[in-house]
């Protein structure tokens, strides 16, 4: 349904455009005074009120598909960009405190709460 809605919009584009090209402009005439075409093509009175129901009835279409568009992106539901098991999650040692960075296994041990720490590396102040 998507696949057709898409080809009905970028059909009703290409329409609307080809369709307001083709009507005549408020200074056709003096256009055609210096070597511009006639305005003939459609009969004597033009196509004023044929192109102009076209032009009403694909910009109808347009605003519709538009609508549908932008509802079925939101509602759209698809898989992730990831595929399946490629995603890889970082756990936390089970010892370690919620939001607590973990010691990396070739780290010093923490020194004991009664020990003082190496002068190069003072231990920060109790709280």
């Amino acid at each position: 349904m998507l696949t057709a809605a898409i080809a009905l919009h970028v059909t009703v584009c290409i329409a609307l455009v080809v369709v307001v090209l083709l009507q005549r402009g408020k200074g056709a005439e003096v256009g055609a005074v210096f070597g511009g075409s006639s305005q003939t093509v459609f009969g004597a009175s033009g196509a004023g009120g044929a192109l102009f129901r076209l032009t009403w009835t694909l910009a109808a279409i347009f605003f519709a598909t538009s609508l549908y568009l932008a509802y079925s992106s939101t509602r759209r539901v698809t898989g992730s960009i990831f595929h399946e098991g490629s995603v890889t999650t970082h756990m936390a040692p089970s010892g370690a405190k919620p939001g607590a960075p973990a010691v990396p296994s070739g780290a010093p041990a923490k020194p004991a709460s009664g020990a003082s720490a190496p002068a190069s590396n003072p231990a920060p102040p109790a709280k």
